[in-house]
């Protein structure tokens, strides 16, 4: 749906002119009284603090980040997107919206609020804690994920009239841009691809853009959309930090492995070039043997010291 951008007149002048019409009506009306009832200065009299009461439903102050959407007998006749004090047709039905940015947790639901029979609000409007969603990840390991949506309203119109409850709108298509998301990539891998865990900056572009598209009929832009909760689920979160462990114990000792064989090296063309000690294969295959095990031990080694021959 098209926005129309309405441009309302200044309320200020119109005040005047309410004031004028209030304020001559009552003192014609008196007037009239007083010097004798004139049936026509009396009918002029009444029309004018009619047109003056008329007119005062027709003053909006619209507040900074706040739009006013303008009904005609439910005919869209614009949107007020002006901060300021201002005076539109008296019929017009007017309807707040907010144009601020806002932002809420993937997970939490709305709660509206709730009116008793006079009409009054019992139970104000309130969004609930956050909840980790559950859903299988490329792999189909269950994982709990979370994001936070940054967004504002940018298309009145659409907000207004293509959907039902555009809050409640952005929260659910949020929520299924995430679980759609997250059933494509895996949470974590070693083959260089794009994960959960290991990739946030390229899944938060992705996020956003997913959730864009979703919300684009509601007319609500997407500022950002990022992870903020990811997680193996319960049933699966000690076996997957085993293997954690394992994969990072493995990856240990390959770098002390390279290291010390790299270091053993070392020392043996130093040996060698410098002419400290010459070593048949036999020795120096020990040498190497006791090097590697005190390089590569995760413990101190006790050495054993031959205080008898070399052989």
């Amino acid at each position: 749906m098209v926005e129309k951008i309405h441009k309302p007149l200044s309320g200020w002048p119109m005040l005047v002119v309410v004031l004028v019409l209030l304020l001559g009506g009552v003192g014609l009306f008196f007037t009239s009284m007083v010097s004798g009832p004139a049936i026509s200065r009396v009918v002029v009299a009444i029309a004018m603090v009619i047109s003056g009461v008329t007119c005062l439903g027709g003053f909006q102050a619209v507040p900074p980040n706040e739009a006013r959407i303008l009904l005609l007998f439910g005919d869209y006749k614009g949107s007020i997107r002006e901060s300021g004090f201002f005076w539109v047709n008296p019929f017009f039905t007017k309807k707040p919206l907010s144009m601020k940015i806002r932002n809420f947790e993937t997970g939490s639901q709305i709660q509206h609020e709730i009116k008793n029979a006079a009409g009054q609000v019992t139970t104000q409007a309130s969004r609930t804690q956050a909840r980790p969603s559950k859903v299988n990840d490329r792999d189909g390991n269950p994982i709990d994920i979370l994001s936070v949506v940054v967004w504002r309203v940018v298309n009145t119109a659409e907000a207004m009239f293509e959907v039902d409850d555009y809050e409640d709108f952005v929260s659910v298509q949020s929520e299924a841009a995430l679980r759609a998301l997250a059933s494509r990539h895996p949470y974590d891998n070693d083959d260089h691809s794009i994960s959960l865990r290991g990739n946030p900056n390229e899944i938060a572009a992705e996020l956003r853009i997913d959730v864009q598209e979703r919300l684009d009929k509601a007319g609500v832009e997407v500022i950002e959309a990022r992870i903020s909760h990811l997680a193996y689920s319960q049933e699966i979160a000690a076996a997957m930090l085993q293997r954690q462990q394992a994969q990072a114990v493995v990856a240990a000792r390959t770098k002390i492995v390279e290291g010390a064989v790299s270091m053993v090296h070392m020392a043996l063309e130093q040996l060698a070039a410098q002419g400290v000690v010459d070593l048949d294969a036999e020795r120096r295959a020990v040498m190497v043997s006791n090097l590697l095990v005190v390089l590569c031990s995760d413990r101190h080694a006790q050495p054993v010291i031959n205080t008898g021959s070399l052989h």
